[in-house]
């Protein structure tokens, strides 16, 4: 698939020719920031880090690859944490970043549509609709680093799914450099077009193994007038379901977010971050951080959730609540969400999962599968949080105190068949936000339909005849 060793200094002298000396980078010390995973688990090799800045640029850079029949890598901010955006070991493909390709092309205020780059840094689009007092509602933690190429390319969700959808919902059109380095110039703000097979959906989510995302048209949305958040202690994730289905009849669309975090979370927020708010006296089992948003006011958004809160306090589904008073309160509350994943870090190595499930059959599936857990590895930890009002849940598998992160993390496979078995007989996913890339590709293969496997090897197999688009991730 990749060109012989003889032929890569012509390569590398066309690359040079399309982007400039200075964005054809071999240099060892140069490649090495696009080469490591977000994790620092996994280090790739590269025959060049490619950093085009246009989209003319990209489509003469892939045919390029083609010509000489190298690999290319599409990457955007490097965020991912299923090795989706790293070169293997091999050092026979080159790295394509697009991160140059930075620009808000154009926004319609009048349309509530805002066409970007994919190199787009997710807070730049934010703030870029916040100053034409519009909303960008994707939210995530790496958003000040991930890239909306790489939200696209990943179907990123987020905290915001349960109102608003995955970023695939909050696509219309896109623009796609081929595997044959044609450009697809898809960039139409419609929310009706039924004229064929829909080309976008088939890049978005294919993790670049079809073609290279360049622009996008997104959905904006009115600002909400408020936002309330609060958090809800409770005794079970039974409860909690309990509670979603209360905050919906009565807040309906209102309700943005609904993360469910368990007390082993917490308190790992708690042992790293001590400078955390700690809302409640006593320890709870479970806790729920929901958010509110209101086009109407402030006192609308409270009324409807001091009700509901009310409600759920006097049917016993909760047993004490927290409600921000202030912005500082509410960025206190989801502070202690978002620190989740970096107090794991924090902790040392475990083993994650990025699940999905129907969301009545969380609880059923957290009750039956912890002690499947605890009985095949005993004194596991469990680090259970999530979207709960869309059905992801991140399941993660902490080591036993005493045992090193090395000889659990040896235990890999394992954990993840218990696991993944187990979601699969509650009707869930391997994989709800995060994608398949390398890291979750033999896991893929054997839960998916031997029918469902072929239809994407024909897709990819029509769209990328020669291999060469970020090989080796997916299928």
């Amino acid at each position: 698939m990749n060109t012989a060793r003889t032929d890569l200094p012509a390569f590398l002298a066309r690359c040079r020719e399309v982007a400039g000396d200075a964005h054809v980078l071999t240099d060892a010390a140069d490649m090495a920031p696009f080469l490591t995973d977000w994790r620092g688990r996994f280090t790739g090799k590269a025959a060049a880090v490619l950093r085009p800045s246009t989209v003319e640029q990209v489509a003469q850079l892939v045919r390029a690859c083609a010509q000489w029949r190298v690999a290319l890598v599409p990457q955007g901010g490097k965020t991912g944490l299923v090795l989706g955006g790293v070169p293997d070991a091999s050092g026979d493909a080159v790295v394509l970043s697009l991160a140059r390709l930075n620009r808000v092309r154009a926004i319609d205020a009048v349309n509530h549509t805002m066409t970007v780059d994919a190199g787009c840094i997710l807070q730049q689009v934010q703030e870029a609709a916040a100053e034409q007092a519009r909303l960008f509602p994707l939210s995530l933690a790496a958003e000040g680093s991930c890239t909306i190429g790489g939200n696209l390319s990943t179907n990123a969700g987020g905290t915001a799914v349960l109102r608003y959808g995955n970023t695939r919902e909050l696509c219309l059109g896109l623009e796609v450099v081929t595997a044959q380095g044609e450009i697809w110039d898809g960039l139409r703000g419609l929310r009706k077009d039924n004229t064929g097979y829909d080309l976008r959906d088939l890049f978005i989510g294919a993790e670049g193994t079809l073609g290279v995302i360049t622009g996008a048209v997104l959905k904006l949305y009115p600002q909400p007038k408020a936002s309330i958040t609060a958090l809800a202690a409770l005794d079970s994730p039974a409860q909690a379901l309990q509670l979603l289905t209360l905050m919906q009849e009565r807040c309906g669309a209102s309700l943005t977010a609904f993360e469910l975090m368990s007390r082993f979370c917490l308190n790992l927020v708690g042992k790293h971050f001590p400078q955390l708010p700690k809302p409640f006296t006593q320890p709870h089992a479970q806790y729920v951080l929901l958010e509110l948003t209101s086009s109407e006011s402030e006192q609308h958004a409270v009324g409807l959730l001091e009700d509901a809160i009310g409600a759920a306090l006097d049917a016993g589904i909760i047993e004490d609540a927290a409600v921000a008073s202030s912005v500082a309160q509410s960025t206190g509350l989801w502070q202690l969400r978002e620190h989740i994943p970096l107090a794991q870090a924090a902790d040392g190595k475990n083993i994650k999962h990025d699940i999905s499930l129907p969301v009545s059959r969380i609880a059923d599936f957290i009750t039956a599968t912890s002690p499947q857990l605890e009985a095949a590895f005993p004194g596991c930890q469990l680090v259970c949080f999530g979207h709960l009002g869309d059905g992801n849940l991140h399941f993660n598998v902490a080591p036993p105190v005493g045992i090193s992160n090395e000889d659990f993390l040896a235990n890999q496979d394992k954990v993840n068949r218990v696991v993944h078995d187990s979601v699969m007989q509650f009707a869930g996913s391997i994989s709800a936000e995060h994608g398949i890339g390398a890291l979750k590709r033999d896991e893929l293969a054997h839960y998916k339909s031997p029918v469902e496997l072929n239809m994407m090897r024909a897709i990819k197999a029509a769209l990328d005849p020669l291999g060469i688009m970020n090989p080796g991730k997916i299928l």
